[in-house]
């Protein structure tokens, strides 16, 4: 997702907060089965180099995740959290499949 109007639009669907980020997810209901992911991690979990590698591991984490556990046709968003950067990323994993879950019910 690129445009500001997506993240706005997401905004309104379900929201599943964790400790390390926070998962929103929107349906779009335009008829097309892609998923698609945006990501934003704010200045105050840090400098541009913490926001980078904590945006690096959000990536890393859809990456693994998504594409047999995302909601099909719907808007996904990461917000990155402060304590995201240093947790574990096998604890993140689990907690973005939990958030799932929680969402597709």
């Amino acid at each position: 997702m690129a445009r500001r109007a997506h993240f706005l639009a997401a905004n309104a669907g379900k929201r599943a907060p964790m400790p390390g980020f926070v998962l929103l997810v929107r349906p779009r209901d335009d008829g097309d089965p892609a998923m698609r992911i945006g990501y934003t991690v704010t200045k105050k979990i840090g400098n541009a180099v913490v926001r980078n590698r904590m945006k690096r591991r959000l990536r890393a984490l859809a990456r693994d995740v998504l594409p047999e556990s995302g909601v099909r046709g719907a808007d996904h968003v990461l917000i990155g959290r402060a304590g995201g950067v240093e947790r574990d990323f096998a604890q993140l994993r689990g907690e973005l499949a939990k958030a799932l879950a929680k969402v597709a019910r």
